[in-house]
Parts: C-alpha cells; sequence; structure tokens
C-alpha cells in the first residue's frame, strides 16, 4: 500500500501547489500558449496520481485485479510491490479507497459527458436561431465554414464551434469595426476555432462542476476562460498589429461598461487591452522549450513512482 499512499499524496501535493505557483509565474501572460499547455499538465498529472493510485489499490484488495495488473510481470515484479502480503485491514482500506477513486473516476466522465451533451444542445438551439434571424437563400446550401451576419445594434462577434461552424457577425460591428480591426476581431474568434478551445472550457468546465470543493479544477476552469482569450489574442495581433487588436477591443466593447467603475460581465477586457498596448517581453525559444518540456514532464512523474518498485526488482 505504499505505492498507492505515495500516488495520493503526489496527486494531493500537485493539486496544491502547482496552482500556486503558476499563479505567482509572470510568464503565463506573456506566453498564454505555454500556459495553458502546463495547466492541461497539471491537471493530467493529477488524474493520472488518482488513476494509477486506484488500480494498485484494487490489486491489493482483489486477487482478480491483481492476476490482470500484474499477469505477465516476473514473479520478482510482484512481490517488489507487496500486495499479496497486505492484512485483512489494509485489504478493506485499499479496496474502500480504489471503489472512492473509481467513483469519482466515473463522475468525472458523467460530468464530461454532461458538459458536451450541453454544449452540443446549446449549439443546436443557436443554430435555430441564426437559421430564423439569417435564413439560407433559395438554392444556398450549408457550407463547411460560413460567415454569418446577423441584424444588431450591439456589435458582437463569436464563433459558434460544431460539425457545421460559423463565425457571427452582427451589423452593429460591421458599422463600428473597420478594415484591418474588423479583420482582427474575426481573427480572435478564428483563433479559438484553430486552436480548438471549446474543448478546454468543456473539460475545465466538467471538472469544475463535478468536484466543486477540488481547488485546482477551479484555478483550471478559471484560468482557461482567461489564457483562451490571450491566446487568441496574439493570434489576431500577429496578424494585423497588437495596437489594431486593441482598438478593436476597445471599440467592440466600449458600450458595455467594462472601462468604467465597478464589476461588468467582461471585466477582463481592460487587463486584455493594456496587454496588447504594453511593450512585449516575449520568452526566448530555449526559454519556451524549457517550460514546454517542464510541463510534459509532470504526468510522468506519477507514472516513474508507480514503476519504482518494478525498476528495482528488474534493476
Amino acid at each position: 500500500m505504499m505505492v498507492p499512499a505515495a500516488l495520493l499524496l503526489l496527486g494531493a501535493l500537485t493539486a496544491v501547489l502547482a496552482p500556486r505557483l503558476l499563479a505567482r509565474a509572470d510568464w503565463t501572460e506573456r506566453e498564454p500558449v505555454v500556459a495553458l499547455w502546463v495547466w492541461q499538465c497539471v491537471v493530467v498529472a493529477v488524474l493520472v496520481c488518482c488513476a494509477l493510485s486506484m488500480t494498485l489499490s484494487a490489486a491489493a484488495a482483489w486477487q482478480a485485479v491483481r492476476g490482470r495488473v500484474f499477469g505477465s510481470a516476473p514473479r520478482a515484479v510482484v512481490e517488489a510491490y507487496a500486495l499479496g502480503a497486505a492484512g485483512p485491514w489494509t485489504a478493506k482500506f485499499a479496496a474502500l479507497i480504489a471503489v472512492a477513486l473509481a467513483c469519482g473516476g466515473l463522475w468525472s466522465a458523467a460530468m464530461l459527458v454532461r458538459e458536451v451533451a450541453r454544449a452540443r444542445l446549446g449549439r443546436r438551439r443557436r443554430r435555430s436561431e441564426l437559421l430564423v434571424r439569417a435564413p439560407l437563400l433559395p438554392g444556398e446550401t450549408e457550407p463547411g465554414d460560413r460567415l454569418v451576419v446577423l441584424e444588431g445594434e450591439r456589435p458582437d462577434t463569436w464563433w459558434l464551434p460544431g460539425a457545421a461552424p460559423r463565425l457571427v457577425v452582427t451589423t452593429g460591428a460591421l458599422r463600428r469595426l473597420k478594415g484591418r480591426r474588423l479583420d482582427a476581431v474575426l481573427a480572435h474568434e478564428q483563433g479559438h476555432a484553430q486552436a480548438r478551445h471549446d474543448w478546454l472550457l468543456h473539460c475545465s468546465a466538467a471538472l469544475a462542476n463535478g468536484f466543486p470543493q477540488v481547488p485546482v479544477f477551479a484555478a483550471f476552469q478559471a484560468e482557461m476562460h482567461r489564457l483562451v482569450e490571450l491566446a487568441a489574442d496574439d493570434m489576431a495581433s500577429r496578424r494585423y498589429g497588437r495596437l489594431t487588436t486593441a482598438l478593436a477591443l476597445v471599440e467592440l466593447n466600449e458600450d458595455r461598461g467594462v472601462f468604467g467603475p465597478g464589476p461588468a460581465p467582461h471585466a477582463h477586457v481592460p487587463q486584455r487591452v493594456d496587454r496588447l498596448l504594453a511593450p512585449p517581453h516575449r520568452l526566448t525559444a530555449a526559454h519556451r522549450l524549457r517550460l514546454t518540456a517542464a510541463g510534459a514532464l509532470v504526468p510522468l512523474v506519477p507514472v516513474l513512482v508507480a514503476l519504482v518498485p518494478a525498476l528495482r526488482a528488474l534493476g
């Protein structure tokens, strides 16, 4: 039971320390794509710790599971884990841990299915509304990628993902945004689509809603909403410039009260504008590579911890 307990402790430490370290890091705002990658690696590491601990706990509790997990392993490897030597109370505790973690895994899967189902239902409803507000012309078919212009005084643009994605822009946005500023806003939405940010948001929402008492999942959801916007801003600014993108954000949101005092639904917009107007301080390619490699190693740590007894036995 030492290895399953060590994996649970490692998962708990990762869930507590990693969000605090990332919150203190100043590079996440400058490199949102790298930050997205690191955050995903952290969450995957926590889930891998739970999955490996569940598997080894189940192997310690039940001979049938142990035979499947270590069926083709040498005898020395099986003895190194000492799973069969557990006493009755230890076996009961291992079974309890395995069942609890399995229930957590099933609950996570159910939350993800529910989140995806809700998203599909919402997209279907919005598509129906689009067809009512912007009906197809006689003889017009639905292409895979279609720009939809809606009548509306409020300037707005958004990307509607799905099997037949739609880039939607209102006539209010077309009247207010001209030239490269309109192109920058559209490039921002296309950046979301190209990077499939909707799946990141769905997964983070499923974990946060399924386990509201786990701080790492709540922080993961909040950071995904912030970082995907920064990443899309960078995609637009690389094509049309940081100043053009910042001015487009201001013009698109100036009537929403986000630049005045008090809370607002889009309170992150002023920070995004300030970031675009500030002098860029990009990390070097070597630094980005080190951060990416470090993030990729995080999920490997629990795998190595789980394999330590086997490596010792084979060594």
